[in-house]
């Protein structure tokens, strides 16, 4: 017996419409160096939306074409999330802080016919135009200094808005169709592209304003600040489930320090924010330095890399709830999230309570994990113990890459297979062990890069952390630990004061051989340690073979 329902599309365009039509005084807030930040409301903005589909029509850009961005988190790259899906072109968000390598590859690979790009980027695009042959029109917003020799025909965005004399009439899309593009990280070989349907991002978005997802769900009376840029994954889907659910958007453009989010969390009064580790711990200095009030804000999501329990407890101490979550670029990317059930908070310690909180958390709603033996490939047990390649499956998990036939990251039954080494435990909590190729393995033993990391960061003389293997004559390899210190720190500390930190909370075996203090640790352009950097900065071991 079949239901009765009806069959309607779930598109961005129903997203976008419900957004504008119900909410159109909510607003978008954008930052600038100095003054008021910038402001529109819903229904501005849409116009806005409606004009820009229309003058990209005007400009050749057709159903199924690829609309690239180069931009920081602003009004202009809100405008475009919206109305290149919409008119029914794939939005191809770019990486701009890739290697021109690597930005020549993802153009080229997506054929991108347009690219709208922020005019303080421009320089950066001039480095790869003679290798995109596909891209017919630069569409350029915002100050910057003249344009460079070398581009494709640059058009002004407003110019393109101010030509657009009436609105552009959505097409009737199926859901199934792409409506946006994004490239992987690539932390090794060229990056891959994934391609996000209409329907994938329509239940990804929804999913946002669940309270599965976020304490308190996500509503009209949110104002959410994404510090993670909209150039990776979609910004975790959220400027979707913020016009969605008719929340307001503070975006911070290119102001990412400490100074600036705070004065823009606090103006604003937002309620969810989110970013990377990487941002949240120089806030979170500055905070214990010169506490600021922000009595709004409730939930700071975190994500991209693993949140060490220091990090999560230490804003705790401010009355700010960090809620820690995993995902990737082929999960759109919502993953997991580490939400303390009820009846868990009930009746744990605030202590064990942090443990799960640390946790990369419960699948979101709709996804499903498993668990394949590094070896056999047979499913583990969900005991906590057991430790295996982390599988995903869901509604918003691709299931194959952009012009790339390799099915290796696939099962045969379907389901992804992540590269990460993970348990999950009896209550379905998930836990991150470590990267299948950041593992290391000293004789014939695992030992886990991320837990060390997260440890070593608990240190108080440590800002940041990075662990990674060098080869060793004797055991295979050995880990060295990579270091930055905190400012207000007298001198850093030695390796010996750091095992002796270390040895309480692991075998001795896992204590790093060495220690290379460093001003900063590199990182890629979504703000993940460049372990491919460090390594090449380790010469090979000579000196003997420790014990145990």
């Amino acid at each position: 017996m079949q239901g009765l329902m009806m069959e309607v599309p779930l598109t961005l365009t129903h997203v976008f419409e419900r957004g504008v039509g119900l909410h159109p005084r909510q607003q978008v807030v954008t930052q600038r160096e100095t003054g008021p930040p910038r402001r529109a409301t819903f229904a501005e903005w849409g116009d806005r939306v409606r004009r820009l589909a229309r003058g990209l029509h005007e400009l050749g850009v057709e159903r199924g074409d690829r609309v690239a961005t180069l931009a920081w988190n602003n009004q202009e790259h809100l405008e475009c999330y919206f109305a290149v899906p919409c008119m029914g072109a794939v939005l191809h968000t770019v990486n701009f802080r890739l290697h021109p390598d690597q930005l020549a590859h993802v153009i080229a690979d997506a054929q991108d016919r347009v690219i709208v790009c922020q005019r303080s980027l421009l320089p950066t695009l001039a480095r790869v135009a003679d290798r995109v042959p596909s891209v017919r029109w630069i569409v350029a917003f915002g100050e910057g200094e003249p344009d460079p020799p070398g581009l494709p025909p640059v058009v002004d965005y407003e110019a393109v808005l101010a030509t657009a004399d009436r609105p552009l009439d959505w097409p009737a899309l199926d859901e199934r169709e792409a409506a946006g593009l994004c490239h992987t990280s690539a932390t090794t070989g060229d990056p891959k592209g994934v391609v996000y349907s209409h329907r994938s991002a329509y239940l990804h978005a929804l999913t946002l304003l669940t309270t599965a997802i976020l304490p308190g769900g996500l509503g009209d009376a949110d104002m959410l600040l994404p510090v993670v840029p909209m150039f990776h994954v979609n910004a975790w889907g959220q400027p979707h489930g913020c016009v969605f659910a008719g929340a307001g958007l503070a975006l911070p453009d290119r102001f990412l320090d400490a100074d600036h989010l705070l004065q823009l969390l606090a103006s604003e009064r937002v309620t969810i924010t989110a970013g990377v580790p990487s941002i949240w711990g120089p806030l979170l200095r500055r905070l214990d330095r010169e506490p600021v009030p922000l009595p709004h804000l409730r939930t700071i999501l975190c994500g991209g890399a693993t949140a060490p329990p220091s990090l999560i407890a230490g804003f705790d101490r401010h009355g700010l709830t960090m809620v820690h979550a995993w995902g990737m670029t082929e999960t759109s990317p919502l993953g997991t999230v580490a939400v303390v059930k009820h009846d868990l908070a009930e009746r744990l310690t605030a202590e064990e309570q942090l443990g799960l909180r640390a946790s990369q958390g419960l699948p979101a709603p709709g996804m499903e994990l498993r668990l394949a033996d590094l070896t056999t490939g047979a499913l583990c047990p969900h005991d906590g113990v057991h430790e295996g390649e982390l599988q995903v499956r869901g509604p918003w998990v691709c299931r194959g890459y952009l012009n790339n036939d390799d099915r290796t990251s696939f099962t045969v039954d379907g389901w992804l297979r992540t590269g990460d080494v993970a348990t999950i435990d009896s209550e379905g909590y998930m836990r991150i062990v470590d990267r299948t190729k950041d593992l290391v393995k000293s004789g014939g033993e695992w030992i886990s890069s991320v837990t060390l990391e997260g440890l070593l960061m608990g240190h108080p003389d440590v800002a940041e952390a990075a662990v990674v293997g060098r080869p060793d004559p004797h055991w295979g390899e050995r880990p060295v630990a990579f270091v930055t210190v905190r400012p207000e720190c007298p001198e850093a500390p030695t390796l010996e004061v750091l095992r002796a930190f270390l040895a309480p909370s692991v075998a001795r075996f896992w204590l790093p051989d060495a220690l290379m203090v460093v001003d900063a640790i590199p990182k890629t352009g979504v703000g993940k340690f460049d372990k491919r950097q460090l390594r090449r900065q380790l010469l090979p071991a000579t000196a003997p073979a420790p014990e145990g």
